[in-house]
């Protein structure tokens, strides 16, 4: 039997996932559920049911796993713990800091209706999570290094965009070339925040916006873009489509570990050419984890870390063992 997927958010990583799980054969898609007009939403798929967010009490029974695809500036804090008492339920929740007090909110709920809810998936937090927690278990002489970019950000763009007067907003995560060469080297840096990267920010402002108000509003926004150097450049729609229509990322973790007097470099590294279609990727593989974990008769919320790789994959624990182990 298939694992029904459910949708709620169809923007950029809302499709990701719709690609994921119509790639997958072991998940289908149940349907997708919006804020806007269902008859507004054209699937990617084309025959994927749409429904208005207000149809989701009436379909738990229809639903393995819910994949909340919202921003988490202002709707997965909301989102998620709603859902999560009724759904096993996945989000990428990406505010590094207030990781902790989401998770409490999410494990209060699920482990109210018995569900799973797990929480931050993606690639950071989540896939560049775990090798930072190998490394340092595998070498706990040592430090770690993450760097991301040159690529888009999803959810520093979404917090842009919710300032009042913004129209459109990519923001780019920008790694310092410097520190990584550092790091590579083996020097063992001591890195700030704003040594590692720089932010840059593209707007489309609103007709009669105050540019400066915007300007200020982001370069000062707590977690996102108070602790970097961030430039702000003001373009047209036209120039919006022209030079930014792709969500590109990637990134990569490093770490610098000592056994003895011997120095050891680990890295792992991503180059993506979507940002939202990786995401939404690594989103229907730990959908899948949640569904069997909650069928196995776990509840509560869980991250990356409590995840068995086994329970990611499609593939039987004999076929793992004899070609990927």
């Amino acid at each position: 039997m298939s694992i029904r997927i459910g949708i709620l958010g169809y923007g950029n990583l809302g499709k990701g996932v719709e690609k994921a799980v119509n790639a997958n054969e072991d998940q289908e898609l149940t349907a997708i559920f919006t804020r806007r007009d269902p008859l507004s939403i054209k699937p990617v798929s084309g025959r994927a049911k749409v429904f208005h967010v207000d149809r989701l009490p009436e379909m738990e029974d229809r639903i393995d796993c819910l994949v909340i695809c919202g921003g988490s500036a202002t709707d997965l804090p909301k989102q998620t713990p709603k859902y999560a008492s009724s759904f096993n339920v996945v989000d990428s929740f990406d505010t590094h800091a207030n990781i902790p007090s989401h998770f409490a909110a999410v494990n209060e709920a699920a482990l109210s209706g018995g569900k799973i809810g797990v929480i931050s998936c993606g690639w950071d937090p989540g896939m560049f999570s775990l090798n930072r927690l190998y490394a340092h278990s595998i070498l706990p002489d040592g430090r770690d290094y993450t760097f991301w970019g040159r690529g888009v950000s999803q959810g520093h763009s979404d917090a842009i965009r919710r300032i009042e007067g913004v129209k459109d907003a990519r923001q780019y995560t920008v790694p310092v070339q410097k520190a990584i060469e550092a790091v590579r080297a083996g020097e063992d840096p001591e890195l700030t925040t704003r040594g590692k990267h720089t932010r840059e920010c593209y707007v489309v402002a609103q007709e009669g916006a105050d540019l400066a108000r915007i300007e200020k509003e982001i370069k000062e926004m707590p977690n996102y873009f108070a602790d970097y150097d961030t430039t702000v450049t003001f373009i047209s729609e036209e120039e919006m489509k022209e030079k930014h229509s792709e969500l590109p990322h990637g990134g990569a973790v490093l770490y610098s570990g000592h056994t003895g007097d011997r120095k050891h470099v680990i890295e792992y590294s991503l180059k993506l050419d979507s940002n939202p279609e990786f995401t939404g990727s690594v989103l229907a593989a730990v959908a899948r984890a949640a569904y069997r974990m909650n069928r196995e008769g776990q509840k509560g919320a869980r991250t990356m870390f409590d995840i068995a790789p086994k329970y990611l994959s499609p593939l039987t624990d004999e076929y793992l063992r004899a070609h990927f182990l």
